[in-house]
């Protein structure tokens, strides 16, 4: 570390992430500048040659699965290398890992390689930042709770348009484990009884197929429309905000940016019933954030219609216990704490 004008320790961190860009996930970005904003931290994106031979304190990874992440066969093989060089480099400088917990293990399936490497790199981990309670922490690593964030401030230079009442909506990333599917199909069934209710499904897919698959399960319905492309930050408030309801049908679900976005521009979310959304109903109130059993089904979505339709057009949740501020000064802890771990 490195002492401040003053004196104090200035701990150096690099982050997993690269400079952002306009896809960025905005809650990096949030990250960033509520770290930017305390003088005891000096902050770096990540690029190879600042991993490998770079000076920094403190290595802070977010979904280390994206280190690996290559197209071709032979980028594979040097990520690989590479990230095994790194780990090499984090031993010899006795450089302590900092892990964010943002899901229980990687959403898609990886190879059993990069499966060893990330186990490796979670062995370097001197301490672990989970997003709520119910996260768990390996035995012997420091655990620090930094709720995830709120976007108000984030898209406060957006105008939030009035919802269009009946309208259900799935906003974000198209991914297998989303079940999006399985919403098209249980909205598709409340045909007979809600004729004037609509569905919108906007968010980039991949290209396997997932949206000819979208397209075949909504076709013959007018009430459900597609948008399966990335959405800009104006688009995304427009999509969000027209929605009386966000549908969030994922299979499985632990910490959901979704959800936040949703109750950040005051809309209430349907989500499965688990242990993380059952707590964050308690923070905000069971009208924000509707919970379901099973599969979801037709009865469900309407169901939670009938409830959401009770919230005035001017209110929104209390998220003020997901201010960036706190949440930097929480990082920083995990920083020291990691430090003084190795």
């Amino acid at each position: 570390m490195t002492p401040r004008a003053d004196g104090a320790p200035v701990v150096r961190v690099l982050q997993s992430f690269p400079e952002p860009r306009p896809t960025t996930n905005p809650y990096l970005v949030l990250l960033r500048r509520s770290l930017d904003a305390l003088p005891s931290v000096e902050l770096h994106t990540f690029g190879w040659r600042r991993a490998l031979l770079g000076r920094y304190d403190v290595f802070h990874v977010h979904w280390p699965e994206v280190l690996l992440d290559a197209q071709t066969p032979v980028r594979v093989l040097r990520r690989r290398g590479l990230v095994a060089l790194l780990l090499m480099r984090l031993r010899l400088t006795r450089t302590p890992v900092v892990r964010t917990l943002h899901n229980l293990r990687p959403h898609e399936g990886v190879a059993r390689v990069d499966a060893a490497l990330l186990r490796a790199l979670d062995r370097r981990a001197r301490a672990c930042i989970r997003l709520n309670e119910e996260t768990p922490v390996p035995a012997g690593t420091t655990a620090v709770t930094v709720p995830h964030g709120h976007y108000r401030d984030w898209y406060a230079g957006y105008e939030v348009p009035d919802r269009i009442p009946g309208r259900v909506a799935f906003v974000g990333l198209i991914r297998p484990y989303k079940h999006v599917d399985g919403l098209v199909a249980a909205f598709r069934a409340t045909a007979d009884r809600a004729p004037d209710a609509g569905l919108h499904v906007a968010g980039g897919v991949p290209a396997d197929g997932t949206a000819e698959r979208l397209q075949a399960a909504a076709a013959g319905d007018p009430r459900i429309s597609l948008t399966l492309r990335f959405l800009d930050d104006a688009e995304l408030v427009d999509a969000v905000g027209r929605a009386q309801l966000i549908a969030l049908s994922y299979r499985e679900m632990h910490n959901s940016g979704a959800a936040l976005l949703a109750l950040s521009l005051g809309r209430p979310v349907l989500v499965p019933r688990n242990a993380t959304n059952a707590r964050l109903a308690d923070e905000v109130g069971a009208e924000w954030v509707q919970m379901y059993d099973g599969e979801l089904g037709p009865e469900l979505i309407l169901r939670a219609l009938d409830r959401t339709a009770l919230l005035g057009p001017g209110e929104h949740p209390d998220l003020g216990a997901r201010e960036w501020g706190a949440a930097g000064v929480r990082h920083l802890e995990a920083y020291r704490a990691a430090l003084a771990s190795r």
